[in-house]
């Protein structure tokens, strides 16, 4: 992103402002109808993410160019036009009246500067994906079976991806980036002004700062704090690995491991409540499932990907003999509840969202308790100067979602409008010969895949099209199937190779991004065996009966710990390999457990029993035989 100076700044600024202060404007008098609140929405942030971002590595990184503005204006004509001719387009029948002339100039013009925007300032393989997908509508005629589709004249496609709302560019993804999502993203810049951020390294500091690895420990729950507010991986890995990071690497932890524990710890900030970032909303509005019934759904699966995480940090301790913070390092209990006020922009977005107000309203009170918070400390006071600089922030940072959004909603367009969805989903369930594990087992490569190239919303929105249909083909629970696809689609930022959360800690770190990348995928291993229990057992979504939870979260706590001791090779001694190994037998006979219910319970618990003694038996033995050689 540029750093603008003089009065380029200026008049970006201003024009970023305006940007917050229109949604903020229609929060408060009333969202208006979707072609002029979406169309709105592009036409802040569109041209201004080709000021804002560089055509080439070679372009200025202060100043933007005349290419770069004449790019901008072109981008602002297509939604002017939709706005300006809202009524028109209303009363048109959708694919009978034929597309003018201008229409047709002006969606290719909105097509080509969507693709542009995306390549800048989301991911190139983002724009090759779009790319790809609009080719397949011209390749579609001569394809076999399900993937045939009738040649798409130019007018079909302009009118499918730039004239409707439904699908397509101006459609109800980017809806959910234009209204609730853009209210969140504003919440986050307040949130980040009023230095929450830093009162949660303190709270994160006061509770596990003082033991055996303290600051690793750290880095596990302030980002899991930080991350269920921010949403995204890497800008949680620089909010918060810019601290913990260099404090684990100055305490004894190996470069590699610190970053890795700070890059799965802010991937996992996405599956705690109650926000769990834009794919939560977008997830709400496809599933119909009500939003905070997705967060209550949530809670297990984010309790235990953190629990392992925290108790291999903590054994990794030991074993290295590694201590925690200096007491003068730690902040005061005093200190922590005369600065606890901080926390209640985060009560009130809860307190609406019980009461049954809509994320969106629930957003729009919190940021307003977050203003008037600020004014109880004058280095957070919101004055002038440092409201303009949160809602600059506030838009900057809904550049990439509200893009990422349209360019997603051309993709959904292409597969509803299509089949091809259902062509993709018919070739698994083929694939698979029918079977929920061999799909699974596909589509969780298919997410992967996707989140390789792509940030989690659109990844998961991409991925849902596909998976949505195939699982639920295959009498899988809605929400459960989405709750998958969001879990792979996540965790491929921490799944080499490419694995962007894990390479922005190694840049913090300056260590292999590669090692890191494997280290953090072992790390999250437990995101993975949740993954499948959202499928394979209801009680990981706080469905069944009492004691099926209960049976669960006992059996989960067992998969956490051996997992921790599998990764950590500790058990108090430090394990060789047939340890090590034991215990990943002990994960894989608790996961079967948990997973098929007609495993017979008392073999699992013969079989974990077996490890655990072993282990024990041969910690004693190495205790005794120290003690002989001392």
């Amino acid at each position: 992103m540029r750093q603008l100076k003089g009065w380029q700044r200026w008049i970006l600024g201003g024009w970023l402002v305006a940007t917050t202060l229109f949604h903020l404007y229609t929060a408060t008098v009333g969202i208006l109808q979707p072609r002029l609140q979406r169309g709105a929405h592009l036409l802040f942030l569109l041209p201004a993410a080709f000021l804002l971002f560089p055509a080439t590595k070679k372009s200025p990184k202060d100043r933007f160019t005349i290419f770069d503005v004449i790019l901008a204006i072109l981008a602002a004509l297509p939604p002017i036009y939709l706005m300006l001719n809202n009524n028109m387009l209303n009363m048109r029948f959708e694919f009978i009246d034929p597309v003018t002339s201008v229409q047709i100039v002006l969606g290719l013009i909105n097509i080509v500067l969507i693709l542009e925007a995306i390549r800048r300032a989301v991911a190139p393989a983002m724009a090759i994906l779009i790319l790809g997908v609009i080719g397949y509508l011209y390749l579609a005629p001569f394809l076999p079976g399900v993937f045939y589709n009738k040649p798409v004249r130019l007018p079909r496609l302009v009118e499918m991806f730039y004239l409707l709302t439904d699908s397509g560019i101006y459609g109800s993804i980017t809806g959910i980036s234009a209204t609730i999502v853009a209210l969140f993203v504003i919440f986050g810049a307040f949130f980040e002004q009023t230095k929450v951020g830093d009162y949660l390294l303190k709270i994160a500091s006061k509770l596990t700062g003082a033991s055996p690895g303290g600051p690793a420990k750290i880095g596990v729950l302030a980002s899991a704090l930080f991350g269920t507010i921010s949403g995204t991986a890497a800008s949680n890995v620089y909010a918060t690995g810019s601290f913990t990071i260099p404090m684990g690497i100055r305490l004894g932890y190996k470069p590699e491991f610190s970053a890795a524990v700070e890059a799965v710890a802010s991937t996992g900030g996405i599956f705690v409540p109650p926000v769990m970032g834009a794919a939560a909303f977008v997830m709400s509005e496809i599933t119909n499932v009500p939003y905070l019934e997705i967060c209550f759904r949530a809670i297990l699966g984010a309790v235990f990907y953190y629990l392992a995480l925290g108790l291999t940090v903590h054994l990794v301790a030991l074993r290295d003999n590694l201590r925690g913070l200096p007491p003068e390092e730690i902040p005061s209990w005093r200190e922590i509840v005369r600065d606890s006020y901080l926390l209640l922009p985060i009560v009130v977005l809860v307190y609406f969202l019980v009461k049954g107000f809509s994320p969106f309203s629930a957003a729009y009170y919190a940021i307003w308790a977050s203003f008037v918070l600020s004014f109880f400390r004058k280095d957070t006071m919101m004055t002038p100067k440092r409201l303009v600089i949160t809602f600059e922030k506030g838009a900057r940072n809904m550049i990439a979602v509200a893009l990422a959004c349209a360019g997603a909603g051309i993709v959904v367009s292409v597969f509803t409008n299509t089949g091809l969805g259902l062509g993709i989903a018919s070739a698994i369930t083929s694939l698979s010969g029918g079977k929920l594990l061999p799909a699974l087992l596909l589509l969780m490569g298919v997410c992967l895949i996707l989140g390789m190239g792509l940030p989690t919303t659109p990844a998961y929105v991409i991925a849902a099209s596909i998976a949505g249909l195939a699982l639920t083909k295959m009498g899988v629970d809605v929400l459960a199937a989405h709750l998958f696809v969001l879990y792979f689609a996540m965790l491929s930022e921490v799944t080499p190779p490419v694995c962007i959360a894990s390479y922005c800690a190694a840049s913090i770190a300056k260590v292999n991004p590669m090692k890191v990348g494997f280290e953090g995928w072992r790390l999250s291993l437990t995101g993975y065996i949740v993954g499948y229990l959202f499928i394979y057992n209801k009680a990981m979504l706080l469905k069944g009966s009492i004691l099926e939870v209960i049976s669960l979260c006992v059996i989960m706590t067992g998969i956490s710990y051996f997992l921790a001791v599998m990764n950590s090779g500790y058990f108090k001694r430090p394990l060789t390999f047939v340890g090590r190994s034991l215990a990943a037998v002990a994960v894989a006979s608790l996961a079967v457990s948990a997973a098929w219910a007609k495993m017979p319970r008392s073999i699992i618990a013969a079989v974990t029993l077996a490890v655990l003694v072993y282990l024990l038996i041969r910690s004693r033995v190495s205790v005794r035989n120290l003690g002989d050689q001392g």
